[in-house]
C-alpha cells in the first residue's frame, strides 16, 4: 500500500527526518508514534506530497505519488481547516464537491454521517459556535465523504471526550473490517496500543522502533510490576534497585534490576504505600515508548 524509503529533511541545521523507513499493508491500522516534534507529520506531508523531501522515495502500490491517486486518500491535520463562519452543511458539501462528489449527494452523505456521529442536531449552525470535540468529528466526516482507501489521521482524538474517542474508534475498525488501510499517528501510547497493528516509533527524525506489537513486546518489553495503590505516591521514590519507574497518583509500572526478588520487592512497597493491586505482566507500549525514546537498553532500530 505504502512504502517510505529513507526520507531525509532539514530546515536549516535542523534535521527533522533522518532516513526514515517503513512499509504499509494493505487493510492494517498503521501507528506512526513518536513525541512532539519527532517527525511524524514532516513524514506525512512528504507522503502526501505537500512538501517535497531533500532525499528518499515514497510510493503508493510500488508507484510514485499521482494526482488520480490523491482521490483514494484521505488526511486529517492535527490542525483544523474549517471555515468557521460557515454552516456545518455547507462546508461538508464544499468538501464533498472538492472531491468531485456533487452537490445533492454530498449533501446526503454528510447527513448520514452527522447522525452516525451525533451530529444532526449541528448540522444548520455555524462551526465557531461548535466545541472543539464537535469540530474535529466534522472534520473527520469532511474526510471520510469520498470513501477513501488510505486515511491518515495525525492526532485525530485531540478535543474529543472519552465518549467521542469510542464513537470515532468503532469507525476506525470498522473502516478496517472494510479493507481501509489507517495511519494513526500520534504520541498518546494507550490509544495507540488499543488500536494498532503494527506501529513504527519515530525519534529525533530516526526510526527507533518498527513492527508488530506482540514483536515489539517480546523483544523490548520485559514483564513489568502494575501495582494499583492509595497513599503519597513520592514516598515509592525511597524504592531502591528499580530499573525503571512510571509513577503517577494512584498507579505505578516498574522493573526492578536483575536479581531483585518481586517478594522482596512487594514487602518494601507495602511499607511505603497502601497496595491495593498488584500484578506482574507485559510490559505496556507507553512504558517501551519512554525507555526507547530515553535510549533504554533495547533503542535502535528493529525490523519485525
Amino acid at each position: 500500500m505504502l512504502s517510505v524509503n529513507e526520507l531525509r529533511k532539514s530546515y536549516g541545521s535542523t534535521k527533522a527526518l533522518d532516513g526514515v523507513s517503513f512499509d504499509m499493508k494493505p487493510g492494517e491500522i498503521f501507528g506512526l508514534l513518536g513525541p512532539n516534534g519527532a517527525g511524524k507529520t514532516t513524514t506525512i506531508r512528504i507522503s502526501l506530497g505537500i512538501i517535497e523531501p531533500d532525499s528518499g522515495t515514497v510510493l503508493f502500490g510500488g508507484k510514485p505519488l499521482t494526482i488520480e491517486m490523491k482521490d483514494s486518500l484521505a488526511y486529517l491535520p492535527e490542525e483544523r481547516g474549517l471555515y468557521r463562519k460557515s454552516k456545518v452543511i455547507d462546508v461538508l458539501i464544499y468538501f464533498g464537491g472538492l472531491r468531485n462528489i456533487p452537490p445533492v449527494e454530498a449533501r446526503e452523505r454528510a447527513t448520514r454521517w452527522l447522525k452516525k456521529l451525533e451530529l444532526s442536531a449541528v448540522s444548520n449552525r455555524k462551526v465557531d459556535e461548535l466545541s472543539k470535540g464537535m469540530q474535529q468529528k466534522v472534520q473527520f466526516i469532511s474526510c471520510l465523504l469520498h470513501e477513501p482507501e488510505l486515511l491518515i489521521l495525525d492526532e485525530p482524538f485531540s478535543g474529543l471526550d472519552p465518549v467521542n474517542q469510542i464513537v470515532m474508534k468503532d469507525i476506525i475498525r470498522e473502516m478496517k473490517s472494510q479493507g481501509k488501510t489507517i495511519i494513526f499517528s500520534t504520541h498518546q501510547m494507550e490509544q495507540a496500543e488499543k488500536l494498532c497493528d503494527r506501529i513504527c516509533l519515530i525519534n529525533e527524525g530516526k526510526v527507533i522502533l518498527y513492527g508488530s506489537l506482540g514483536e515489539i513486546k517480546r523483544n523490548h518489553g520485559d514483564d513489568a510490576i502494575h501495582m494499583e495503590f492509595e497513599g503519597d505516591s513520592s514516598n515509592l521514590k525511597e524504592l531502591e534497585n528499580m530499573a525503571t519507574m512510571e509513577v503517577y497518583e494512584n498507579y505505578a509500572e516498574l522493573r526492578t534490576k536483575e536479581g531483585i526478588s518481586r517478594q522482596e520487592f512487594l514487602r518494601k512497597a507495602i511499607s511505603l504505600v497502601d497496595v491495593t493491586k498488584f500484578s506482574v505482566e507485559e510490559a505496556s507500549l507507553n512504558s517501551i515508548f519512554i525507555e526507547a525514546v530515553r535510549g533504554g537498553k533495547n533503542g535502535g532500530r528493529d525490523v519485525a
